[in-house]
């Protein structure tokens, strides 16, 4: 009997012991300045609050604070939600290849960047490669502060595809007649549609996957093809002297697109590496998100909570079932 009462004690013992574990699946997501990132970050922490029964938290960060914390490997921040390749790859080969602290995902979607205009400004002004930029006809139109030089928007100031597009400002001969403008994605959005309402000109920094393309009538100019010999680019990141040792006279590549995430989270939160290891989106999926939020003004726990009710089939993928 009093055998039996202590198989049942320590039976007891373990469910409870079982129960913590269970509860401790947690997770602190990343969430950097671009929709895209902002809404993968909320469908990720979607999944793990509505189907792993977990907890997740959102912190704002730009890249370097999102690896350095998750390289640190403390909980602080655990993943990146959206890491751009090679844009990010200063980041990637100090913490995944060299220091392994840091995992990225081996299911990416694959994305594009370039310059736009919209459809309007360049078919009145026949602008179509991103030569035409540097065409005083097309430069006045774009100088809206009467500076002499017509403004285009090359990314947010964290970003490290902004730092790759003002080295093309430069190597692109354009710098006479174009002045790069760093500021944070949602004033290039505002720029977008005030320029478009009164037929002014205006050129930015554009990618897909992005709320953009279902959001204003636009179109990325053609520019010289990608060349690995013309595309040598080093971010501050490795070098103070960053804008003199680089060069970057082609198109980018087309980017591999993907989540990250601390080693450390293996051993905290094993389910929701299970679900990460099996994460995947396609960049359709992302621009729509990017629409919902960016385009009709929805917010991001809103339309991931929702996706994630209608995508039952493909959720049901990342977590193995």
């Amino acid at each position: 009997m009093k055998s039996t009462l202590r198989s049942i004690a320590l039976a007891a013992a373990a469910g409870l012991a079982a129960a913590p574990a269970l509860a401790s699946e947690k997770v602190n997501i990343g969430v950097p300045s671009w929709t895209g990132a902002q809404a993968i970050a909320h469908l990720l922490a979607a999944v793990v609050e509505m189907r792993i029964g977990g907890e997740a938290d959102l912190v704002s960060g730009n890249n370097a604070t999102i690896f350095q914390a998750m390289d640190q490997g403390k909980g602080d921040i655990d993943v990146h939600p959206d890491v751009w390749l090679p844009n990010q790859e200063s980041f990637t080969k100090k913490f995944v290849d060299q220091a392994g602290t840091v995992t990225l995902s081996s299911n990416p979607y694959e994305g594009n960047q370039g310059f736009c205009v919209s459809n309007d400004f360049g078919e009145a002004n026949n602008i179509t490669d991103i030569a035409d930029l540097g065409r005083p006809d097309v430069a006045a139109l774009m100088d809206s502060d009467g500076n002499g030089l017509g403004e285009m928007w090359i990314g947010a100031p964290a970003w490290a595809s902004a730092n790759v597009n003002e080295v093309k400002v430069r190597d692109y001969g354009l710098l006479d007649f174009i002045e790069p403008i760093r500021a944070e994605e949602s004033v290039k959005t505002a720029r977008i549609k005030d320029s478009i309402a009164k037929g002014e000109g205006y050129a930015f920094y554009c990618y897909e996957p992005h709320a953009v393309w279902y959001m204003f009538d636009v179109k990325m100019l053609t520019e010289p093809t990608y060349d690995p010999e013309k595309y040598i680019m080093v971010q501050p990141s490795d070098s103070a002297d960053w804008y003199e040792e680089s060069m970057v006279a082609s198109k980018d590549a087309l980017k591999n697109v993907q989540i990250a995430w601390s080693n450390s989270l293996a051993d905290r939160s094993p389910a929701i590496v299970e679900f990460f290891e099996r994460f995947s989106l396609d960049a359709s999926d992302v621009s729509g998100f990017a629409y919902e939020i960016s385009g009709r003004g929805r917010a991001a726990e809103e339309v991931a909570r929702e996706w994630v009710e209608n995508n039952s089939d493909r959720v049901d993928a990342w977590l193995g079932l």
